[in-house]
């Protein structure tokens, strides 16, 4: 989700909460675009992030220090000159842009009373730090803007500052009913793209969400909307700005999984199929959200050789495995020489040494059957070719019959593999599942080192009723909690008949509710490769039931006796530990 206006107004009640009264103790710019000031409050220090980063602009209350610069940027000089030790009287928005005006007030160098704006826009490649005076005057802003660069507004020392306009977009807070209308209907667009181009602080994301709480479809034209649909859509409009000036917000992130895929300061129903988190502060959400998501992003980059290690194994297996199934079909008609055989040898004695095919009786069957013959022989050598013939075909599929399951366990291997490396959120489980790599042959160890510490550790939850849960990440993993971690009488988990993590229930000797086997095998429909299906089958046992046979592959177990049960693979309502 972009920094809309919506979020901008949460971090502006958030900041004047907080900051109004505070006094700027340390200003420092650790980057080019970035500011981190320390504002001295009642209750304490307060360090305040805030980014014109073109691509992430952000501004939230942190816990984190970064270390500056030996020689403080020009920008940084300024502020600490005119500002440090001044108090911040106000934090504002104008309407709902994506702007925050710090107003300071602060003592010159003769005593007086001087005021001050540090204004930040949050506009993606427009985002900038500025600096005023009392009068909109710009002292100085963290990027200088010229002519060059925009023809719509410089920012430069001694300009005035004004908000350039946006597109005509409308303040929300001054919409009437007609004027809502008026603006959809003259817009030739479907109905949220008519939303977020006629009011500022509206993304898509937002606007969509005003759809679905009026139940109307977003991407019908505008133009189209019937009057009980407008009245609908500008009460959930006028409820959200509600909200908004009322300082109702809910801070939360969606997860899909361990995925954040988005955040809001308002609930947002439209994501009513994934889990919900509520935070305290919007600041603890853009923590959350952007470093989990650069976490996901930089694990999604470390395991990209790995990945495609696996991958191109994977395709060279399905390959070579399709090829041994065609051949092993091939086989099939060998049972059909071996009658033709012991048919020449019994009914053959009569037969005119000219004859091409004869028919006979198929004692196995009570059907004629035409026999081909090669003239050019005896009917006793017809006999030997054809048992020549199926016995060939014989060790063929007994061969073949062989190499395709070392095949399919390869690929079971790999594809077990493959779901570990999509589960992996932290650089130790790349090393673990590297490792196995290693062990499995598909990486050579690089300069003759030897094995590698691992220090990752299989997901543990806690259930609704209490009860511990293990799920491993990797095979290694697997076979760890399964065969020396577990008790035998605990409870084993597993998707059916695809890769997926060993999930183990502890029992501690105690009977367990049905809500906790349900949760166990959600965990262990979660976590295979069936996540995204509606439901997963998912087989369990006691773990003294599951087997390892000697030789095989880690991960890799058998077992002949268990239930089964069919779970949606949600796991919402488990805590992780």
């Amino acid at each position: 989700m972009a920094l809309d206006g919506i979020t901008v107004a949460a971090l502006k009640h958030e900041l004047s909460e907080k900051l109004t009264g505070s006094r700027l103790y340390k200003i420092a710019q650790p980057e080019n675009d970035e500011l981190l000031i320390t504002f001295k409050t009642s209750d304490g220090q307060v360090r305040l992030t805030i980014s014109s980063d073109a691509t992430l602009p952000l501004v939230y209350i942190t816990d984190t220090n970064k270390q500056s610069p030996m020689t403080a940027p020009n920008f940084c000089m300024l502020l600490r000159k005119h500002i440090q030790n001044g108090r911040v009287t106000s934090i504002s928005q104008p309407s709902l842009e994506r702007i925050l005006i710090f107003e300071i007030e602060h003592m010159d160098e003769l005593g007086d009373m001087r005021h001050k704006k540090l204004i930040v826009e949050l506009m993606g490649k427009h985002s900038n730090i500025i600096f005023t005076d009392e009068n909109d005057k710009i002292i100085d802003s963290i990027k200088h803007i010229n002519s060059f660069i925009s023809s719509v507004r410089e920012v430069l020392p001694g300009r005035d500052y004004f908000i350039p306009g946006e597109n005509n977009k409308h303040n929300p807070f001054d919409v009437s009913f007609d004027l809502f209308v008026s603006e959809l209907k003259s817009k030739p667009m479907p109905t949220v793209k008519a939303i977020y181009s006629s009011f500022t602080g509206f993304s898509p994301v937002m606007s969509e969400e005003l759809c679905f709480r009026a139940n109307i479809d977003s991407s019908i034209p505008a133009g189209s909307l019937d009057e009980v649909s407008l009245h609908k859509l500008f009460d959930e409009f006028n409820g959200l700005l509600s909200m908004i000036k009322n300082g109702q917000f809910s801070p939360n992130i969606i997860y899909d999984g361990d995925k954040p895929v988005e955040f809001g300061v308002v609930n947002i129903n439209q994501y009513s199929d994934m889990s919900v988190k509520h935070l305290s502060s919007i600041s603890e959400v853009l923590n959350e959200y952007y470093s989990r998501k650069a976490e996901v992003t930089r694990i999604r980059q470390k395991s990209v050789d790995l990945r495609k290690i696996v991958s191109t194994a994977l395709e060279r297996n399905y390959k070579k495995y399709d090829l041994q199934i065609k051949q092993l079909k091939d086989t099939d008609k060998k049972d059909k020489y071996k009658v033709y055989g012991e048919l020449i040898n019994t009914y053959g004695y009569g037969l005119d040494k000219d004859a091409t095919s004869f028919e006979a009786d198929n004692y196995y069957t009570g059907e004629k059957i035409t026999i081909p013959l090669d003239n050019t022989i005896t009917p006793q050598e017809n006999a030997k070719k054809y048992f020549d013939k199926y016995n060939k075909l014989k060790r063929t599929e007994e061969a073949l019959t062989i190499q395709a399951e070392e095949t399919k366990k390869e690929i079971d291997h790999l594809e077990s593999i493959s779901s570990s490396l999509d589960i992996a959120l932290l650089e130790e489980d790349l090393t673990e599942i590297k490792e196995e790599m290693i062990e499995s042959g598909y990486i050579k160890r690089k300069g003759g080192k030897g094995k590698v510490k691992i220090t990752s550790k299989p997901f543990h939850y806690v259930s609704s009723d209490g009860f511990h849960i293990y799920v491993g990440k990797n095979n290694f993993q697997n076979d760890e909690l399964t065969f020396k971690f577990a008790n035998g009488n605990d409870w084993w988990f597993h998707a059916k008949k695809m890769p997926g993590s060993h999930v183990i229930l502890r029992t501690e000797g105690k009977e367990i509710p049905d809500r906790t086997y349900e949760e166990a095998a959600a965990l262990a429909a979660y976590y295979s490769k069936g996540r995204e299906q509606t439901t997963v089958e998912i087989d369990y046992v006691i773990k003294k039931e599951v087997k390892k046979p000697s030789g095989s592959p880690p991960g890799f177990v058998v077992y002949y006796t268990n239930y089964s049960m069919s779970i949606k693979p949600d796991i919402s309502t488990l805590t992780e530990v």
